[in-house]
């Protein structure tokens, strides 16, 4: 049976001021470097690539492609909520401490790479996912140190500051890919070392865990069928990417179909274990909190809409936009990463000061119509020409992050504040989980749709104008009709696509040295990718716009400004352990819940 360990958390005033700092910083510190990592192997695969001694747009090798981009991501989506639950029981502190010192030591590993070829490869792949690991321990318990560390009235602030560290991370991991991957492509891993080396050292000497937690066990059960599940619908997703028998994209390959639906009868079986087992991993009912449901909910459909969106600004700044003002396509994943600050300078502003207000008037109103701004820009930038004049590309860029700011650390505040104190672990994990795993679905579903309209139009517009430029008509059938995604990886990596897909054909060996400038120049492919592009791209924004509507309504629905109340803690645990007089049919033992009138107890209005 569960027993409670500590009672009553030490209130943040009794800590002194200074100790909500420590914490702030040292969270910052860790998702900074988290996210850093996250985008940092967007500009640095072809470097990475190279330094291995890899083609990635080989087909033999776009799984190694796909599992050095995705795996982190997808690690980190399975993970935090079991950690978050590790962390109620054993203490966050601890496991964040551990996430810190996983994390470093595998950025250390990943700087020694020494292997070539698909060895190379897949040695980064289990560092990665290692490394994925210690940032999903980060994760998972960041958000609820946090929230043990701060005053209610104060966590919407502390979780601004931390979301500008997550968005400006990203970011700030694009500049550095691109600045430190053609020095040394080992010196992307390794940038993290210092800092992780501090942070450990720093969060072992100065972080306290003061929350409350329960003794409990592990579900073993749960967290199995939770993981098996989850991994097999997102990695049936990423291979959802990859062409098969003829068709532009992977959904008509019975493994990913097995692996999609398989995956969703296992997370069915998942709930139907939680509901039963005697210590859930997954709190089903936290669930019964207005406030906690429909910021989850918000927040999934938010990450749905906007996940794949900043891989779809880059393939069309580095694929049509960067190519005809004069860059090379080498050149184009830095400044693609320059050309998306207004992204980060619009969170930058917005989060903070959101933040802060919405602990004074509660988290509805901003994070509601942050949703409503997000949505427009989608419809806004269907607007623009592929080939468009960069002020307006900047505004609309600028007015959607302005409305994810007014998002996302309001509604992180809200559903923090809407936890009792010995679930913040599991419950910022379940958060997380609902959020990354978004980001991966939102991925491969930009992708597919991206790649249906380039497959309707993009073999004809290929055959054609290659025909035109003098390319003998049968190499140019067979570019015409190799799988679009291949162009697409093309521009992301910043290679040149039409000298890649040419490349088998040995057609350019035929042409003349000026035939062969044109076609392999910064204005043939971009101009012929065009209009393909913008049917598939414009389809993906009425996507996202649709999700982003749906999340305003359930941002809307969640009532107003919630703060569980904590002074019946003591009473609820006591009445929960009293309470659990049958075993449950799962493992035994008694469960301490807790009490419902916590769960339904009424939302303080502003």
């Amino acid at each position: 049976m569960a027993t409670v360990t500590q009672v009553a958390e030490t209130s943040p005033a009794a800590r002194g001021i200074s100790y909500k700092w420590i914490a702030l910083s040292n969270t910052t510190l860790g998702i900074l470097m988290v996210t850093i990592n996250q985008s940092i192997l967007l500009i640095s695969l072809p470097d990475i690539f190279r330094g291995i001694k890899l083609n990635p747009l080989t087909p033999s090798n776009t799984s190694y492609f796909l599992w050095v981009f995705m795996g982190f991501l997808l690690v980190t989506a399975v993970l935090v909520v079991s950690l978050g639950r590790v962390g109620d029981i054993y203490g966050r502190v601890r496991m964040y401490n551990l996430g810190f010192a996983i994390f470093t030591l595998f950025s250390m590993l990943l700087s020694v790479t020494w292997l070539v070829g698909a060895a190379g490869a897949l040695w980064i792949i289990i560092m990665r996912v290692f490394q994925g690991v210690g940032g999903a321990f980060l994760f998972a318990n960041s958000s609820a140190i946090l929230t043990d560390a701060f005053p209610e009235n104060e966590r919407g602030k502390a979780m601004g500051i931390n979301g500008v560290a997550a968005v400006s991370g990203s970011f700030m991991g694009l500049i550095l890919g691109g600045v430190l991957a053609p020095i040394e492509w080992r010196l992307v891993f390794l940038v993290s070392v210092p800092f992780g080396l501090f942070g450990t050292v720093w969060a072992y000497l100065k972080l306290e865990d003061n929350g409350i937690r329960i003794k409990a066990k592990i579900d073993w059960l749960g967290n199995a069928a939770f993981a098996i599940g989850l991994i097999a619908v997102l990695t049936g997703m990423v291979y959802s990417l990859l062409p098969y028998g003829g068709h532009p994209t992977g959904w008509t390959n019975p493994w990913v179909l097995g692996a999609i639906f398989g995956g969703l009868a296992v997370l069915g079986l998942f709930v139907f274990i939680e509901n039963r087992v005697a210590e859930p991993m997954f709190r089903m009912g936290l669930f019964k909190i207005r406030a906690f449901t429909y910021g989850n909910v918000a927040a999934l459909l938010a990450a749905l809409g906007r996940g794949g969106l900043q891989f779809m600004l880059i393939i069309w700044l580095q694929g049509i936009w960067l190519p005809q003002h004069g860059y090379s396509f080498a050149r184009t994943p830095l400044w693609a990463g320059i050309y998306m600050i207004p992204l980060t300078v619009g969170f930058l502003i917005v989060g903070p000061i959101s933040g802060i207000l919405s602990d004074r008037y509660g988290a509805r109103p901003f994070a509601t119509g942050g949703l409503a701004i997000s949505g427009v820009s989608f419809l806004l930038l269907e607007l623009l020409p592929m080939n468009f004049q960069f002020v307006w590309f900047a505004l609309l860029v600028f007015l959607f992050a302005v409305g994810m700011g007014l998002f996302f650390s309001p509604n992180q505040a809200a559903v923090m504040n809407s936890l009792p104190p010995d679930q913040r672990g599991v419950g910022a994990g379940m958060l997380n989980t609902f959020q990354n795993s978004a980001t991966v679905l939102s991925m491969g579903l930009f992708f597919t749709i991206v790649t249906l309209g380039l497959a309707s139009d993009l073999p004809s517009h290929l055959f054609h104008g290659l025909v035109a430029a003098g390319v003998p008509s049968g190499a140019a059938r067979q570019v015409a009709n190799e799988p679009p995604i291949g162009s697409l990886f093309s521009a992301f990596l910043g290679y040149n696509p039409v000298k890649e897909l040419l490349a088998p054909t040995g057609a350019l060996s035929h042409l003349s040295a000026h035939q062969a400038a044109y076609i392999t120049g910064r204005s043939f492919f971009p101009k012929l990718i065009e209009q393909p592009f913008a049917n598939g791209l414009h389809l993906a924004f009425d996507f996202a716009a649709l999700a982003t509507l749906v999340a305003v309504v359930a941002s809307a629905l969640r009532g107003g400004h919630y703060l569980h109340s904590k002074h019946s803690i003591v009473e609820e645990l006591a009445e929960g352990a009293a309470g659990a007089a049958s075993a449950a049919p799962f493992g035994g033992g008694s469960p301490v819940e807790i009490g419902a009138d916590a769960m339904l107890s009424s939302p303080v209005d502003s």
